[in-house]
């Protein structure tokens, strides 16, 4: 067996069906390799996109996702996926060719120190010297990658090591000293937060993409519904607890819900979980619930007290930990002050929803996220890019269950929706998977329409027009003066043609009611499709400034019509 065949069984040993990756020079002898495996390969037209589509994989079923790539220009194309990923806590594995180990330092062509350059951004890296190391670095790139909090290991093979013979297969773990992630939280400290809990009159609780990777939804409801705590999320949170529930606020933060911004100063304890704190959560932090007692539970202890001060910390995994939480307040019952809390807070969450027209051309984005949501089961995945068309989303399709919303918090990476929504659809294949696009985002990755093509990857991109760069605009408009530089896109392609060039359909969408119509046509007739819809350029999302509190939102929706 040759290094690049030790590759491929260790993969396939691994459970991994489907690799995403884009061939070059120094990966020529795995591609030779892999001619003959029994093992699918995607060929995405960017190498950056197979890393957001591994890492649209990993979200949407809580695998490891695989992508590859050449070395030097190759590898570096991976860069800003490996940052998504890594940002976002999601496991992949990102296998890139190297030149020649005696070549390494030489400036040789095609060449880049991809291990110094990720450094900051993996959790881990390997470069094998010889064959024998492989399947042991593959069984041990997954063990890190998908344990502890989850994020991106790299593997950098040199050629030579790819096209060796093996003198045995043997995957043993790799000792790696250190990493022996906090699982269990510490049981006094659990006891001290039931304490906590009990005196509590104002109760919150703050779910993140911690409750969602660690499997922790059905701990984190049962422990909402025992307490009577309202309950909000990170971005990449939602879908942790049922946003169509009563208890559900709906996002924290720059641009989340009025009634959770609004009244989280105004609780005397905030039950934090898997949740980083980021300044788009949590606005100016001097103003973050100065005055609120904070449980923060989360298996990274570099995260507990680094932004937000902390009364009560617990280091362990989600749902451990709350499965402990939850035993100890067996016996527990909400006094009355905690429901006059709950009960005021669920009449200003009504008071609070935005509202949304469903007549006016050009078309509210709020309109055309609502129309999607009705076209949808709640078993659908909703991928989105990065900007205005992200928040839209986030703020108005509400997320019923986990893995069903994904999106690049941490880097906000422009060009992630579309790509992410292929690996989500290769891992769940029985699901419709809808991407959410603005036309800037999608114009970075267009060229992978050419894959779902190739593929029949029936993936449906919704591309929202209004030809701007949406989110910077909107920040020109409201704190520069309305001096809009650069962010007029001027001179874009006609979408529905351009899809057509690739032999996907494309339809444009202008009039309420088409949205909905031709969104539940393409779920049926399950192949890939591109919805142009044209949307109102000036339409804006309330928001925290930069700096702002959290309740300092500007911005309101203008529309006087139906309540959500």
């Amino acid at each position: 067996m040759r290094g690049g065949e030790a590759i491929i069984e260790s993969l396939k040993n691994m459970g991994v069906k489907t690799i995403f990756g884009y061939p070059g020079g120094q990966t020529i002898p795995f591609y030779d390799m892999l001619y003959d495996a029994d093992m699918d390969h995607i060929l995405v037209r960017h190498e950056q996109c197979a890393a957001h589509a591994a890492d649209g994989y990993a979200r949407a079923s809580g695998r490891v996702g695989v992508c590859l790539a050449t070395s030097g220009p190759g590898a570096t194309n991976l860069v800003t996926g490996i940052g998504t990923a890594y940002m976002d806590s999601s496991p992949i594995v990102a296998i890139t060719g190297q030149v020649p180990t005696h070549l390494i330092g030489n400036d040789a062509f095609q060449e880049a120190d991809i291990i110094g350059i990720t450094m900051p951004i993996v959790k881990y890296s390997y470069q094998p010297k010889n064959p024998d190391m492989i399947p042991s670095i593959i069984k041990s790139s997954f063990e890190i990658a998908s344990t502890g909090r989850p994020g991106p290991v790299l593997i950098d093979v040199p050629k030579e090591v790819q096209e060796g013979e093996l003198t045995e297969f043997k995957d043993d773990l790799i000792e790696t000293p250190g990493y022996n992630p906090t699982v269990k939280g510490n049981i006094r400290q659990i006891k001290k937060a039931s304490e906590l809990i009990k005196q509590s009159k104002k109760p919150m609780i703050l779910a993140g993409a911690g409750v969602i990777i660690s499997n922790a939804c059905c701990e984190l409801k049962k422990l909402a519904e025992t307490i009577n705590a309202p309950v909000m999320t990170s971005l990449l949170g939602k879908g942790a607890f049922d946003e169509t529930s009563d208890l559900a606020l709906g996002m924290l933060g720059m641009h989340g819900r009025k009634v959770s911004n609004d009244y989280i100063n105004e609780s005397d304890l905030l039950i934090a979980i898997g949740v980083r704190f980021s300044d788009r959560t949590t606005g100016r932090l001097d103003s973050f619930a100065p005055d609120t007692k904070v449980i923060h539970i989360d298996i990274d202890p570099a995260e507990i007290g680094k932004n937000v001060e902390v009364d009560l910390p617990i280091v362990g995994d989600a749902r451990n930990t709350l499965s402990s939480l939850n035993k100890v307040l067996k016996d527990y019952k909400s006094s009355s002050e905690v429901n006059e809390w709950a009960d005021m807070i669920k009449q200003k969450k009504k008071e609070l929803l935005p509202r949304v027209t469903y007549d006016d051309v050009p078309l509210k984005p709020q309109t055309v996220i609502k129309e999607i949501a009705e076209a949808l089961n709640p078993e659908a995945i909703l991928t989105t890019d990065v900007g205005q068309n992200q928040m839209w989303a986030a703020h108005f399709f509400d997320t019923q269950k986990p893995r069903k919303f994904i999106s690049s918090g941490g880097l906000g990476t422009m060009g992630f929706g579309f790509p992410a929504a292929i690996g989500a659809k290769v891992a769940c294949p029985d699901d419709t998977v809808v991407s959410i696009n603005g036309d800037g985002g999608f114009l970075m990755v267009c060229q992978e329409l050419a894959t779902v093509k190739e593929y029949d990857i029936p993936v449906i991109a919704v591309v929202l027009e209004n030809r701007t760069l949406g989110m910077v605009y909107q920040w020109q408009s409201l704190l520069y003066n309305e001096r809009h530089s650069q962010t007029l896109l001027g001179n874009s392609p006609d979408f529905v043609k351009l899809a057509e060039s690739f032999g996907v359909n494309g339809v444009r969408v202008t009039k309420p009611g088409e949205t909905k119509e031709t969104l539940s046509s393409a779920i049926k007739d399950n192949e890939p499709v591109l919805l142009n819809v044209v949307i109102d350029s000036e339409e804006a999302l309330p928001m925290l400034p930069p700096g702002a509190g959290i309740n300092e939102m500007i911005g309101e929706y203008k529309l006087e019509k139906d309540v959500i």
